[in-house]
């Protein structure tokens, strides 16, 4: 049974925000620093991408944990209540990220995903750094 009203959980909902997240700054302010370019929510493409880096036909997207079913993950639970609903949602969520995935991929455009458990202080340099190397190697020509 859940310890807060509906009103109460309502509430604490309509407060998470869908994009402009911190985890989504953390992304942008590395990639900028580093010099890369780029366009944010940009909603010409499937997805609303949160980075979309043009000059490397790349996109990435910052996903949470939670709303994106991080697989193997233990920032992932489900909740414990309105289970039905939840996975439902969630299920949704995922099914939505394949299909966009899929077309961008078919549009030409290398897709990354940044996890949000990736963006942990003691992880957090070395998955950025990995990620602006995904970004400025064209592994189709082996250049930068």
């Amino acid at each position: 049974m859940d310890k807060i009203t509906k009103e109460a959980r309502s509430r604490n909902m309509s407060k998470i925000k869908g994009n402009n997240t911190i985890p989504e700054e953390i992304v942008r302010k590395f990639l900028f620093s580093k010099g890369l370019r780029f366009r944010k929510n940009d909603g010409r493409y499937p997805g609303r991408p949160d980075i979309v880096v043009s000059k490397y036909r790349t996109i990435v997207f910052v996903n949470g944990c939670f709303w994106h079913c991080h697989k193997d993950c233990k920032d992932f639970s489900l909740p414990k209540s309105n289970t039905d609903f939840w996975m439902e949602k969630l299920q949704r969520n995922v099914e939505r990220d394949e299909f966009n995935i899929k077309k961008l991929t078919e549009d030409g455009w290398k897709v990354l995903v940044v996890w949000e458990c990736e963006l942990k202080k003691r992880i957090r340099e070395e998955h950025l750094e990995q990620l602006y190397q995904e970004i400025i190697i064209n592994r189709k020509t082996g250049d930068k």
